[in-house]
């Protein structure tokens, strides 16, 4: 398992159908609506090197003990320094970690969601792999 923390933003909508993220930046739009983290302290060698032999992976995400999680394949050719994508679809770019998605942001846990709007509330989000006989 690997994780990093993310922390919350006054502008988290957490409201986007089809992707989630987190970014590096400390400040957020209101267009950012995929994003439920800024100042992520995510390490993407680390992270690139953790899911290059796994087959699909889980992420957990937790605030103030209260837990979502999503499951999805990961994207070998994730290297983006300033943000990490979940995608429910198969586009794979360099900023994309996970594809075919279980969720999207709009689908995370509104008390989580609302939780992040608290500017500089800490999020852990756990990144594990999963075996495909789980499913």
């Amino acid at each position: 398992m690997i994780s990093f923390n993310a922390y919350g933003h006054p502008n988290i909508r957490a409201s986007h159908k089809n992707t989630i993220e987190f970014t590096r930046e400390k400040e957020l739009s209101v267009k950012g609506d995929c994003i439920l983290g800024v100042d992520s302290d995510f390490d993407t060698g680390e992270i690139a090197e953790f899911v290059k032999d796994k087959a699909k992976i889980r992420v957990k995400i937790t605030v103030d003990g209260i837990s979502d999680e999503f499951e999805c394949m990961p994207n070998k050719k994730f290297s983006d320094n300033k943000e990490m994508v979940f995608r429910l679809g198969e586009f794979a770019s360099e900023r994309t970690l996970g594809l075919r998605c279980s969720k999207a942001a709009k689908h995370i846990k509104r008390e989580i969601a609302g939780k992040m709007k608290i500017e500089g509330k800490r999020m852990r989000v756990a990144i594990a792999s999963l075996s495909l006989a789980q499913n």
